[in-house]
């Protein structure tokens, strides 16, 4: 019986046979090799980050995802299986499903003592940025909707005024029939002087709101969480900056918890690091502390 190449070779051949497609960029052979070695083995987890990767490359991020949950469940420590299904969950919109799988990605190469370089920690700060955006964007929409409603009610608080104030002297004409024209005139301008003082109130309430929205919203155009103010580690602002050898500042507890528990190394230099070479960036520590008193929102962030 005839078979060929791809049909009798073994999972690990087929493996080796998608990797030359994807090195060749032809993703859909590439994932055609993948899914015939997924079929013949599939409790490798490789086999699925590596589909996984070719439908990154196609931007088919629900495939991708599929894919990157199947390689975690078979492999809970595959640090690609997390980082992979991270990036497709941001591109899905799922920021904290995006972020914890990120975190653990990150966690999982450090322990793991594998250089990743900046890819992982590019993401994840993307991936919180996203997320803050979403939030603030959110916000935004829920403040315009708060606005517009106010708008409303302080019209019709004075429509409201007005019409009642209509419907008094109305009636004050219907009972008395013996106003003098000087009267009638006076009353006409006490009429007018009310209702101006209707409109003005309800212009000033209406002035005072906008401006209130306007200073949150001016606010909110400088909420932005520098980069170098976050830790390398943690991706999280720094409470107690210090600066290694290489000069890279990082936050004091996770650097130390980072060579007690891994190893003495720079996470991101790779190069020999002790808790002795610890020195504090106090250039940095005094731009924390400003920027965080400057800015309240920021422990929300």
């Amino acid at each position: 019986m005839y078979c060929n190449t791809m049909t009798c070779a073994s999972a690990l051949e087929l493996k080796n046979q998608g990797n030359a497609f994807f090195s060749a960029r032809n993703y859909n052979d590439a994932i055609q090799c993948y899914s015939k070695a997924i079929i013949k083995d599939g409790s490798v987890s490789s086999f699925f980050t590596n589909r996984c990767l070719c439908y990154i490359k196609q931007q088919q991020w629900k495939l991708a995802q599929e894919d990157a949950r199947a390689a975690e469940e078979i492999d809970p420590s595959s640090v690609k299986g997390h980082f992979f299904l991270g990036q497709t969950l941001l591109e899905l919109g799922a920021y904290d499903e995006s972020i914890s799988h990120l975190t653990r990605a990150a966690d999982l190469a450090r322990d793991q003592r594998l250089n990743f370089g900046d890819d992982i920690s590019a993401l994840l700060r993307l991936s919180r940025k996203k997320r803050w955006n979403h939030l603030e964007n959110r916000r935004v929409s829920e403040e315009i909707e708060l606005q517009i409603e106010l708008t409303r009610l302080i019209i019709e608080d004075r429509d409201r005024k007005l019409s009642a104030m209509r419907f008094k002297d109305a009636e004050s004409i219907e009972t008395v029939t013996d106003f003098t024209t000087t009267q009638i005139c006076n009353n006409q301008q006490t009429r007018d002087r009310t209702a101006a003082e209707i409109e003005k109130d309800a212009e000033n309430q209406l002035e005072g709101m906008n401006e209130l929205f306007s200073t949150v919203d001016d606010r909110r155009k400088r909420r932005e969480v520098p980069d170098y103010l976050c830790c390398k580690i943690s991706f999280e602002i720094m409470q107690d900056p210090v600066i290694t050898p290489s000069g890279v500042t990082y936050d004091r507890k996770v650097i130390e918890d980072h060579l007690q528990r891994v190893g003495r190394f720079d996470p991101v230099t790779r190069t020999e690091l002790s808790i002795s070479q610890l020195i504090p960036n106090l250039a940095i520590k005094e731009v924390i502390d400003c920027f965080v008193s400057e800015n309240g929102w920021i422990e929300d962030y």
